[in-house]
């Protein structure tokens, strides 16, 4: 009953959203992801209590091919849902004090893509998987087209062919999984105990990476992101770089590694060299630039490289380390781009050389800021050091040299990053901002919650740890099977 409850709440929400009206949408949007969130609560004290086997349900769909309704909540789809339905409420909430045409469409579209994310994380069917990963592009497509900035309407078809293109190859490496295996199923246990010859795998690879390196992004298949992050509205950006992106990082985690042993062992390799090539590529051009949202996708860029490259290290750190990294970077991300906002609706720029001595305006605003830099930095007792620490420990344990270009996503992400936050925050006043104000009571809560949550996780993150450790055994002991 919970596993139906927490899965189909929020599109009951998003339908409740529609048809209430323009004028109450957001308050019965946010009402609805706190009720949502108060569930997955109710889960995680329920699943600790339980465990995993409580919350399956299995349910024959479709006789022929063989398809089923599977759904289930194991401790890393838990952790998944917890990202997922803490960050909404926090998305909702910082739409508030924003003119927002039609609202009560925006917000019912936030409410269905969460659905949909729930979803593809509790999913356990290969075909249900993939309806929820395809119904989760479309809310978002329609969220960046409807009010979205400038040149919309190219960025946004240019991200939806991409994504689009990845998706069909993943249903085609499905397909071929269902006629290939011993067990012709798209159950995910039988995809794991299937023996797919060694000779399939390495073409079947390349089918489910280059889907989930294209919503990760991991270059060369990332052209779309800085883009689409710039003209989405904040809400879509949120959406898209707190928790779509991990709808990637999750699947390599998830449906990748243990299904395709053998192809990780012969193209494991060239995926964490692209992942750590990655974060070279977007800290350097990050350093280079001055808009201030392309400045954090760039960085967004880095950071989920290192937690690509550290699932391809396949060793415990380094899974422990994607896993609690995602959580922190969701976190983190949504916290970056909200400030951004709140500085492009203030001043009408998103020049980072335009700006400065807003501390001296805003001294309240300056300290949730520079939190939040300052744990996208990973300094430590902040949610960015343990996740990144275990990852580099990874990757050092796999390769030494890859270990020493991907240290560079710390070191370079404080150059840019310190840069930035000197040349907004500090020195003197200007025309653009000498009329800043301090922030109101939506975006107060917002960040405040944010830095509690840095701080909490940076402190103490072993409830994290402890929920995931279980399902990563299982999965690298399937992935490092041959």
């Amino acid at each position: 009953m919970m596993t139906l409850l927490i899965l189909l709440f929020p599109l009951l929400g998003s339908l409740l959203v529609y048809g209430i009206g323009n004028q109450l949408a957001s308050r019965v949007a946010l009402a609805a992801s706190l009720i949502q969130l108060g569930i997955t609560a109710f889960v995680y004290t329920q699943f600790k209590a339980q465990g995993a086997d409580a919350f399956y349900i299995f349910q024959e769909w479709i006789s022929n091919p063989k398809v089923s309704f599977h759904v289930g909540i194991d401790g890393l789809t838990l952790v998944m849902l917890a990202l997922t339905n803490f960050l909404t409420p926090l998305i909702i909430l910082s739409a508030f004090n924003r003119a927002i045409h039609t609202p009560k469409t925006y917000f019912a579209l936030i409410l269905l893509m969460q659905f949909a994310l729930n979803g593809v994380f509790m999913a356990y069917d290969g075909l249900l998987y993939y309806i929820f990963w395809e119904l989760a592009l479309i809310p978002i497509y329609f969220i960046a087209l409807g009010w979205g900035g400038a040149n919309k309407v190219r960025i946004t078809i240019k991200f939806f062919i991409y994504t689009m293109g990845g998706s069909l190859l993943m249903l085609f490496g499905f397909i071929s999984l269902y006629f290939l295996s011993s067990t012709s199923s798209f159950n995910i246990q039988d995809l794991y105990n299937a023996n797919i010859c060694e000779c399939n795998q390495g073409w079947l690879f390349w089918m489910f990476f280059i889907a989930f390196a294209i919503k990760i992004p991991i270059i060369p298949f990332h052209t779309w992101q800085a883009d689409t992050y710039s003209v989405a509205p904040t809400q879509g950006t949120m959406l898209l770089s707190g928790i779509m992106l991990k709808m990637g990082t999750y699947s390599l985690i998830r449906w990748l590694l243990p299904i395709l042993p053998a192809g990780i062992a012969a193209w494991g390799p060239l995926a964490i060299t692209l992942s750590v090539a990655g974060i070279v590529y977007a800290s350097i051009i990050a350093i280079m630039h001055n808009d201030l949202k392309k400045l954090f996708a760039y960085s967004s860029l880095a950071h989920v490289g290192l937690i690509a490259a550290g699932i391809f290290a396949l060793n415990n750190e380094g899974m422990q380390g994607s896993v609690v990294q995602m959580f922190a970077h969701g976190v983190n991300i949504i916290g970056l781009f909200f400030c951004a906002d709140i500085i492009i609706n203030r001043t009408q720029t998103t020049s980072i050389s335009s700006l400065g001595g807003i501390r001296n305006v805003a001294p309240r605003f300056n300290t949730f800021f520079v939190i939040i830099v300052l744990a996208s930095v990973a300094l430590p007792l902040t949610n960015g050091f343990i996740g990144e620490f275990l990852l580099l420990f990874g990757v050092y344990k796999y390769n030494t040299w890859l270990a020493v270009f991907a240290v560079l996503t710390i070191i370079l992400s404080a150059t840019y990053m310190l840069r930035m936050l000197q040349n907004t925050m500090y020195g003197n006043t200007n025309e653009l901002t000498q009329s800043f104000t301090d922030l109101n009571w939506s975006e107060s809560i917002v960040l405040g919650v944010i830095a509690v949550t840095i701080i909490v996780m940076g402190i103490y993150p072993k409830p994290l740890f402890d929920l995931a450790q279980p399902t990563i055994e299982i999965i690298l002991n399937k992935a490092l099977a041959k």
